[in-house]
């Protein structure tokens, strides 16, 4: 089972190289499978800072946060953490 969590990149530099690392480490002490993806594009791991910013997202473009776990309040709230860490600009 996957959470989606859809978002827009408030931040006016786009998804950049400090909220990538913070995803990253998020994600790799949560233990989960999460991806970011534009809505209906292919998903890239959020484990890897390098496909994360060769999506080259830019502000005001909607993001969808995908975490593949059976606990659905576990998964929307490190995608809503994920969330914050993309907008804290």
């Amino acid at each position: 089972m996957s959470v989606v969590h859809q978002l827009t990149v408030q931040d006016p530099i786009g998804l950049h190289a400090r909220p990538v690392g913070q995803i990253v480490a998020a994600v790799k002490e949560s233990g989960l499978t999460v991806s970011l993806q534009r809505p209906g594009g292919p998903p890239f791991a959020a484990t890897s800072a390098l496909k994360m910013l060769s999506m080259k997202v830019k502000a005001g473009e909607p993001l969808e946060v995908v975490v593949d776990t059976n606990d659905s309040d576990t998964g929307l709230l490190l995608a809503k953490n994920i969330e914050a860490l993309i907008n804290q600009g």
